[in-house]
């Protein structure tokens, strides 16, 4: 009986296929989207094109990514875990359009790749983008390719959002004169900061959000359980202590926030109007019915507010740097909790829209409910077109993919059962298992949810159910060393004690959003008072060159004994800490960091550990735990050993309770 059962489901879906026979496929992924950022997940945004989507395909309430940019693009790409795919090196992988071009596909890229080498490297017939991980909407940067050559924006009429669909049509094209189907995979930059929305798109916002992010969130959560996408029953999380109430705000902090969440909305509007124009493009070549259409975000909204505020100057100037705002991400992320980089759902469950009139059986606008990740994605799009995964590739050792194929829930049928979901980025751990969700806070204590019926995450009941987490946390550390194979020290066991869950960058609202003038740098980026952060300069090393800015320490390292030494640091406050700082490198080799707790020892002797840095010239977030209970005296911070330039900002110590002990310059 079991057999027939199984043998009738697979008939229906090759019935669903054969009326299907080699869709076109348009593959998005936006960068920082909120789960509530789209209309039709309960945003007052104006998405149309994308509502429209939804209404005719399908939405998932439970769909998956990395909670980072550059991990979530090699699990799309890859269908397989971000370290065990080999991280952005792709080694131990192939890739989509690698495996659609052997089946006949025409196969395309526009946008952010954030990966190694360039996507004409590893399968894109055609490629126009930004080889880094955040660019200027307006100017773009010296990283720009078109299908391999360097690319520069021209000086005037030219914004991201717009060229990669001009360019994407443009590629399209290509395709119908060559008569192939076509894999289009668009990677808009926005709503990534900077926040630069065009001028238009940014007017049609103000003033939308002076009632502020209590009153924003609480009629998006109204309107996810009014429009089905979440039960009614739906317990959504609070706002947080690190995250302060509208009403608390001075003017000048309200009248910021709700300009900085205007160019949100204008940024996100605008990638629905592009969305539009592409769509329309493809219905009227008669290929909607039989396109495949994937809209993903990489991670949920980005609390980190990092950049020195300029309000002075307009978000639609390209000289701006409007940054990323904690309250507004809170709200972004309706109704869950936390952020990018956390493994909790504020961070990894993002929308998700399927649309395909000519391969789909769900019922138009249905809402499923089944977990999926962007690892699913790759085997999906290989069992609808009848591609192979190759088990093997030339310099490269594949290993098995990690997704199931999505294509039964288009057959309105069952998926086939799926290991547990494996989450990690950096410290930030999860684990999602069935019903069960376990799921570490930078590697404090694990805490458990059960997610079928606390999806908000508000009631940890690892202490009532130790025999379910002990069986997880196994799973959890098995699956990170054989199949991803991370570092050991990527595989520690968790901290025993909890400790604050805070971030030194996310929005301090005892910080003044600047003066008007934009003279005053040093007031505007102050970001905790002055009293906590006094620390001696750094020394630089022998093998080093220091240079001093207003917001950088620029390092020239001669690969002979390179870093800076921090001294006689009289911290107030005992371990652990948290070191963070953002970074961009030209030079090479592993990074460490030592540590002394007393004058008698001296550097490099003590304690240290080592971490990983990347040597791409882009900038990378960067923050290393530093698990030393006694109150530190000296540190030393070697960001590479090889030669060349490093440069380093917004470099902060935080001690155990979440207070910024030192920051530098």
């Amino acid at each position: 009986m079991k057999q027939l059962l199984i043998s009738v489901v697979l008939c229906a879906l090759c019935g669903v296929l054969r009326g299907a026979d080699k869709p076109n496929i348009l593959l998005v992924l936006v960068d920082d989207m909120g789960f509530s950022d789209l209309g039709c997940y309960g945003s007052e945004i104006e998405t149309p094109n994308m509502d429209r989507l939804a209404a005719n395909g399908v939405r998932f309430s439970q769909f998956y990514n990395t909670a980072k940019c550059h991990s979530s693009r090699v699990s799309l790409l890859s269908g397989r875990w971000c370290r065990q795919a080999g991280d952005e090196t792709l080694k131990r992988a192939v890739i989509i359009p690698e495996v659609l071009a052997p089946a006949g596909y025409f196969t395309a890229m526009t946008g952010k790749w954030h990966l190694s080498k360039e996507p004409t490297d590893f399968g894109f017939q055609r490629y126009f983008g930004h080889l880094s991980g955040a660019t200027n909407y307006y100017r773009g940067d010296n990283s720009f390719r078109l299908n391999g050559e360097k690319w520069k924006a021209p000086e005037s009429g030219f914004y991201t959002t717009i060229a990669n669909v001009d360019r994407a049509i443009e590629f399209i094209s290509e395709a119908r004169t060559a008569k192939k189907p076509w894999f289009q995979y668009v990677a808009f930059n926005a709503p990534h900061g900077p926040l630069q929305p065009l001028e238009q798109d940014y007017k049609k916002y103000l003033g939308r959000y002076d009632s502020g992010w209590d009153t924003i969130r609480a009629a998006r959560v109204a309107k996810q359980k009014k429009i089905g996408l979440l039960p009614s029953s739906l317990q959504e999380c609070p706002r947080p202590e690190h995250v302060r109430a509208w009403d608390q705000l001075t003017p000048e902090q309200q009248s910021w926030e709700s300009r900085r969440m205007a160019a949100y909305a204008g940024l996100i509007d605008r990638i629905d109007q592009e969305m539009g124009r592409l769509i329309s493009n493809i219905e009227k070549a008669g290929e909607l019915d039989n396109t495949l259409i994937l809209f993903f975000s990489d991670n949920g909204a980005c609390p980190y507010d990092r950049a020195h505020p300029t309000p002075e100057i307009e978000p639609y100037d390209p000289q701006s740097h409007w940054s990323d705002s904690t309250g507004w991400a809170w709200a972004r992320n309706s109704p869950f909790r936390y952020y990018k980089q956390n493994q909790f759902e504020g961070g990894i469950s993002s929308p998700a829209v399927m649309h395909w009139p000519a391969g789909m059986k769900q019922k138009p606008g249905t809402v499923i409910d089944t977990p999926a990740h962007l690892v699913d994605v790759l085997p999906t799009l290989a069992e609808i077109t009848g591609a192979k995964v190759p088990e093997t590739f030339p310099d490269r050792e594949p290993t098995p993919l990690a997704g199931i194929s999505l294509a039964p829930i288009f057959a309105k049928s069952d998926t086939q059962p799926r290991p547990p979901i494996h989450l990690l980025f950096s410290s930030d751990r999860g684990l999602r298992d069935g019903e069960w969700k376990l799921v570490s806070f930078q590697s404090h204590p694990w805490e458990l949810y059960h997610i079928a019926t606390d999806r908000s995450e508000l009631h940890d009941v690892a202490a009532q159910h130790p025999d379910i987490v002990e069986r997880m946390v196994k799973q959890w550390h098995d699956m990170a060393a054989n199949v991803l194979h991370v570092p050991a020290k990527e595989n520690k066991p968790v901290d025993a004690e909890p400790t604050p869950q805070t971030n030194p960058q996310w929005t301090h609202f005892d910080a003044t959003p600047g003066n008007g003038k934009g003279k005053d740098r040093k007031n505007k980026r102050k970001t905790v008072p002055e009293e906590q952060v006094k620390a001696p300069p750094p020394r630089a090393r022998k093998g080093t060159k220091l240079t001093v800015t207003e917001t950088q320490l620029i390092l020239q390292c001669s690969g002979k004994d390179p870093g800076l030494a921090f001294e006689n640091l009289r911290l107030s406050s005992p371990g652990p800490y948290t070191l963070s700082f953002r970074i961009q490198s030209r030079s090479s080799g592993p990074a460490e960091l030592y540590w002394t707790t007393d004058a008698e020892t001296t550097l490099p002797n003590g304690k240290h550990l080592d971490f990983e840095v990347k040597h791409d010239g882009e900038w990378h977030e960067m923050s290393t735990r530093i698990d030393e209970t006694k109150t530190l005296h000296a540190l030393r911070l070697d960001p590479c050993s090889g030669e060349g330039e490093v440069k380093l900002e917004g470099l902060v110590l935080m001690g155990a309770d979440g207070k910024v002990l030192a920051q530098w310059p």
